[in-house]
């Protein structure tokens, strides 16, 4: 790895361990302190307060917390059902090939994000913290496959023509051997390739359903709930602290994108 992956690498380490520690580092991100009603940066408060008296350093660490561990999570369900269904398609080939591949390409022509936001809708808004949460990426991962299984299909149909496939295939081994045991371990590079690629379009697109009100649900912080608050421009122009789930996400998203310049070299 170069050295700018190793210091974007190190800094997503930090950042994840700083929010899984959150508990230790702040107090709750619902604790009102009702002195320190949007209270500017302080020794106490690094980030200052909302209008709620929370905590906002608190908020995101804990929002950092929901939304770094939680769009891996979508990911790796994402292509989980990508490799199912790309892999099938090409494996068993003929009528199930041309049936699975019009799903993809039907699935590819709608507005990915238009769907996500009328899928995430039609849910109650009224649900739990806890509920929202597993409701948005579950839907994240349910509905971010289509791209990941075209590219997996195509990996897998090369894999298919080649020489230890159609040795093993030669030998007689089963169908459901050749596609678990021989198949889908030799495409893991590409596998590994979707599901970090996937993330940071995960993490974005939870962004975009809390700036919409349609994310994780109060008092649970998300980084999409976070940016919700920079709705008034008049107060970001009085506390320009409250920049900093902005700041937090762009640097975040850069340095996954510098990490993965090693999977783009990945032949697909």
């Amino acid at each position: 790895m170069k050295r700018t992956q190793v210091i974007a690498l190190i800094f997503l380490c930090v950042i994840a361990l700083a929010s899984l520690f959150a508990g230790f580092i702040a107090p709750s991100y619902s604790e009102q302190f009702r002195d320190f009603i949007s209270a500017p940066p302080s020794a106490r408060f690094p980030l200052g307060t909302d209008e709620l008296g929370r905590d906002r350093f608190a908020r995101l660490l804990y929002g950092t917390r929901v939304s770094l561990l939680l769009a891996p999570a979508a990911a790796l369900l994402s292509t989980f059902i990508a490799a199912l269904l790309g892999g099938l398609a090409a494996y068993l080939g003929g009528y199930w090939e041309k049936a699975i591949t019009t799903g993809i390409d039907l699935f590819l022509s709608l507005p990915w994000l238009f769907l996500l936001l009328a899928a995430r809708a039609m849910l109650p808004l009224n649900t739990s913290p806890v509920t929202s949460v597993i409701l948005t990426f579950l839907l994240l991962g349910c509905l971010g496959w289509a791209t990941p299984a075209r590219i997996i299909r195509a990996g897998t149909r090369t894999l298919l023509n080649s020489d230890f496939l159609i040795h093993a295939r030669a030998a007689g081994i089963s169908p459901a051997s050749l596609f678990w045991r021989h198949l889908m371990p030799n495409l893991r590079p590409i596998l590994l390739a979707q599901f970090w690629i996937s993330v940071p379009v995960f993490v974005l697109s939870e962004a975009n359903l809390g700036l919409l009100g349609l994310g994780v649900s109060e008092p649970l912080p998300s980084w999409g709930a976070l940016l919700r608050e920079l709705e008034n421009y008049t107060e970001i122009l009085h506390s320009p602290w409250m920049l900093a789930p902005v700041a937090l996400l762009v640097i975040v998203v850069a340095c996954l994108q510098v990490v993965l310049r090693t999977e783009d070299q990945i032949p697909c």
